[in-house]
């Protein structure tokens, strides 16, 4: 696989969802942050904060080389090892509590030239469950998946709902989408894949921005959200591995943290009342994980 041809096509998506997302918003552009990485590489993060729709979001691509710390080995690769990893993040935290924060992550991977492989995924974390979203999110991935051979839509999306998960909570993260690691053959035909899901990102998600966000809303709502995103801070810092590596790989503290939510809460012992969309909520991110599609 060409790096360069890969890279490129994460930073064309990168310019087609930002654009996506300027289009919801309407206030002001992404701030645009070029950086370097000094074991080599570096990367374009772009950030949206503290507008009209969107309080948060962050677009992310990078491409970084070096040689493998100590710390990774032994779950990757032997230290010392050289690597080559690229790709693109993307994670919104709308304003509206009724609007679902949205992450998606494609990424390629080389150790020493001629070990690589592809992965990444897509995932859906409402504050408040309406079924029409998560049948138009999963359904759009489906569709996706459903026009190439080496992707499995059932199961990636258990595989989603296995890894979205906080065990020290008992709770998914939110009502899953895709997530695949370590495809190792037909790369050329799994990129083609990567790039086709890529492109039909903002269809599964924007529409239901748009939607959720003309919503009205009251404080008891906005404080929901933010203990909702309290879950969503702990599984970015204690469970997320593409978190770890960044960390443990020298990465840019600021692009790898700026998944994060810009405002959270942890309240003692805070369980909504029987019966109320919060209690419903709460009864589907810990009960099975339901299909959608």
């Amino acid at each position: 696989m060409d790096r360069s041809t890969i890279e490129a096509g994460y930073r064309s998506l990168q310019d087609q969802f930002c654009a996506a997302i300027e289009g919801v918003d309407g206030t002001a552009p992404f701030r645009r942050d070029h950086w370097e990485r000094p074991g080599g590489g570096g990367g374009e993060t772009r950030v949206l904060e503290g507008h009209g729709t969107i309080e948060k979001a962050a677009v992310n691509v990078s491409a970084v080389w070096g040689d493998m710390p100590s710390q990774v080995a032994g779950r990757m690769a032997a230290a010392g090892d050289r690597f080559f990893a690229t790709g693109i993040s993307i994670i919104v935290h709308p304003a509206n509590p009724h609007a679902p924060a949205f992450h998606a992550n494609l990424r390629y991977f080389e150790l020493d030239g001629d070990t690589a492989w592809f992965g990444g995924g897509s995932d859906l974390t409402p504050c408040y469950l309406y079924e029409e979203d998560a049948r138009h999110f999963h359904g759009t991935l489906q569709a996706a998946c459903d026009r190439h051979d080496v992707a499995d839509y059932a199961a990636w999306k258990r595989w989603c709902d296995e890894y979205f998960f906080l065990p020290h909570r008992g709770e998914a993260r939110g009502i899953g989408g895709v997530f695949f690691d370590h495809l190792i053959e037909r790369l050329p035909e799994v990129w083609v894949f990567q790039q086709d899901l890529g492109s039909h990102l903002s269809d599964a998600y924007i529409p239901i921005l748009e939607r959720r966000s003309a919503a009205g809303f009251s404080g008891e709502q906005r404080s929901w959200q933010e203990l909702r995103r309290g879950r969503y801070a702990e599984f970015n810092l204690v469970w997320d591995r593409g978190t770890r590596f960044g960390l443990e790989t020298g990465g840019r503290v600021e692009s790898i943290l700026a998944s994060l939510p810009p405002r959270a809460r942890w309240a003692y012992d805070a369980e909504p009342a029987e019966g109320t969309p919060e209690a419903a909520l709460l009864e589907l991110v810990r009960g099975p994980a339901r299909s959608w599609a």
